[in-house]
C-alpha cells in the first residue's frame, strides 16, 4: 500500500509541475467568409503575406493567416477580464484590444478596460505592431497575466487603440507570442520568459500539440510535454539563432527526388501561422509535384478524390526525416481541397506552420536553444 501511496504522490507532483493552456479549435477566417460568399473578395483586398511576420524591424510584424484556428482563453487584471489569443511561437508580445480602440476589428472583440482592474499600471510606452496589410497601434501597460493555471503579476502586455481591418474576421481577440525576447517591441518580456524568471515552471521549455480532427485536445504544457502525446523518440534540432524557433533544414524530398531546399535553408517552427510556407518557385514545385494547380490568390487546389495516390513529402531538419502524408497536408472543406504548403514571397525562408506541427509534437527549450519533435498520436 505504501508503495503506490508513494507512486501516486510522484504523480500527483509530476502533473503539478505541468501548466497546462487548453486549446480551442474554431472556424478560420477563411471558413467563415467563404459562408458569406465574401472570401475571394477579401483575398483580394488583403492578399497573403506570411514572410511579413519575419522581416526584421523595430516593429513586430505580423501577417493576416486566414487559416488560423487555434485559441487558447487568458485572463489579465484584478478581477481577472477573458481573452480569447493565439499561442503564437512566431512572435514575442502579448495584446489585446483595448476600450480606447474604435477601429471595426475591436467592436466584435472583447476589450481589456484598465479602469476595471486594480492591478493595472500604464507605461509611457507607445507599441506598433505592422501586419501585411495594415498594423496595430497602441500602448503598454503592465497588469496580472494568468495563463494555463500561471498567475503573473506586473506582466507587460500591449492595449490595442488601433486595429488593421482584417483583425475583425479572426476568431481570437489577441495574439500572446512565444518567441524570444530579442525580437520583442520595446523589448517587453515575454508572457514564458517571465514564467521562467519568476521560477513558476519547473523547467524552462515548453511543448504545443495540435490536434488534427476535433475541436477539443489541443494544448500548449507550459514548464514539460506530455508523453500521452507523442510516439517514439523525440528528435532534439539546435536552433540556428534565437529570436524566432529558427532551425536548419536540409532538403525538401519527394520520392526520394529533392524537389525544393536544395543545399539546405532556414526554416521557423511557428504555431502562429498556419500553412507550411517557403519561397514561390519552391513551393510552386512541391505543388506541382503533387499534382495542385494555384489560382490567382496563391492557393493551391487539387481533386479531392486524388488525395490517396498523392505522394508523401518529406522534411529534413538538421539530419532528421520528418514526413509529412497527403491527408495530412490537404485541408478539404465543403469548398473542396487545397493543399497546405503556401507562396511565401522571394524571402529564401520557410515557415513549419500548424500542417506540420499536427504531425509532429513540438517541444520549444529555450534553455537548451533547441527545438525537439516527435511523431504526433
Amino acid at each position: 500500500m505504501m508503495k503506490w501511496l508513494v507512486i501516486l504522490s510522484a504523480l500527483v507532483a509530476f502533473s503539478e509541475c505541468l501548466h497546462r493552456m487548453p486549446l480551442i479549435k474554431g472556424k478560420t477566417t477563411r471558413q467563415t467568409l467563404q459562408e458569406k460568399g465574401l472570401w475571394e473578395e477579401f483575398r483580394k483586398s488583403y492578399p497573403y503575406n506570411p514572410m511579413r511576420k519575419f522581416t526584421q524591424s523595430d516593429t513586430e510584424s505580423m501577417t493576416n493567416d486566414a487559416d488560423m484556428s487555434y485559441y487558447g482563453v487568458i485572463s489579465i487584471g484584478t478581477p481577472p477580464q477573458s481573452f480569447k489569443v493565439i499561442f503564437d511561437t512566431g512572435s514575442s508580445n502579448l495584446w489585446v484590444p483595448s476600450v480606447y480602440c474604435s477601429s471595426q476589428a475591436c467592436e466584435n472583440h472583447k476589450k481589456f478596460n484598465p479602469q476595471l482592474s486594480s492591478t493595472f499600471k500604464w507605461t509611457n510606452e507607445p507599441l506598433s505592431i505592422q501586419y501585411g496589410t495594415g498594423s496595430m497601434t497602441g500602448y503598454l501597460g503592465k497588469d496580472t497575466v494568468e495563463v494555463g493555471g500561471i498567475s503573473l503579476p506586473n506582466q507587460l502586455f500591449g492595449l490595442s487603440q488601433s486595429e488593421a481591418t482584417f483583425l475583425s474576421y479572426m476568431k481570437a481577440d489577441g495574439i500572446l507570442g512565444l518567441a524570444f525576447q530579442s525580437i520583442a517591441v520595446d523589448n517587453a518580456l515575454p508572457v514564458f520568459d517571465n514564467m521562467v524568471k519568476q521560477g513558476l515552471v519547473s523547467q524552462p521549455l515548453f511543448s504545443v500539440y495540435l490536434s488534427s480532427n476535433s475541436e477539443q485536445g489541443s494544448e500548449v504544457v507550459f514548464g514539460g510535454l506530455d508523453s500521452r502525446y507523442y510516439t517514439g523518440s523525440i528528435s532534439w534540432i539546435p536552433l540556428t539563432s534565437a529570436t524566432y524557433w529558427q532551425i536548419q533544414m536540409d532538403s525538401v524530398t519527394i520520392n526520394g527526388q529533392v524537389v525544393a531546399c536544395s543545399g539546405g535553408c532556414q526554416a521557423i517552427i511557428d504555431t502562429g501561422t498556419s500553412l507550411i510556407v517557403g519561397p514561390n518557385n519552391e513551393i510552386n514545385n512541391i505543388n506541382s509535384w503533387v499534382g495542385a494547380s494555384t489560382n490567382q490568390y496563391g492557393d493551391a487546389t487539387v481533386n479531392c478524390q486524388n488525395i490517396h495516390s498523392m505522394p508523401d513529402v518529406t522534411f529534413t531538419l538538421n539530419g532528421h526525416a520528418f514526413t509529412i502524408s497527403p491527408p495530412a497536408y490537404v485541408s478539404q472543406t465543403y469548398y473542396g481541397c487545397n493543399t497546405g504548403f503556401g507562396q511565401g514571397g522571394s524571402q529564401q525562408l520557410w515557415i513549419l506552420g500548424d500542417v506540420f506541427i499536427r504531425e509532429y509534437y513540438a517541444v520549444f527549450d529555450a534553455q537548451s536553444q533547441a527545438v525537439g519533435l516527435a511523431k504526433s498520436v
